[in-house]
């Protein structure tokens, strides 16, 4: 029980940095979601957003990231 319990106070802190970083960096207005190369058709009967170069950086970025610090785990 005391596992999980660590797991879910970790999984907390984690939301709550990832809603911290997100918020500074709606403040910063970065055009995330709005890339060239996102995918955005509308329609008569309505719309499909799909943001592919978007998910491509975060993806690069969270894997650089994730690597840097396990890298600092291993040691």
């Amino acid at each position: 029980m005391e596992t999980i319990s660590r797991y879910i106070i970790f999984a907390g802190i984690a939301l709550i940095v990832i809603g911290a970083i997100l918020f500074g960096l709606a403040k910063l207005n970065l055009p995330l979601g709005r890339l060239p190369g996102d995918i955005h058709i509308e329609g008569a009967s309505g719309s499909f957003y799909f943001p592919v170069v978007t998910c491509i950086i975060l993806s690069i970025v969270l894997t650089v990231v994730l690597n840097v610090i396990l890298g600092f785990f291993k040691k």
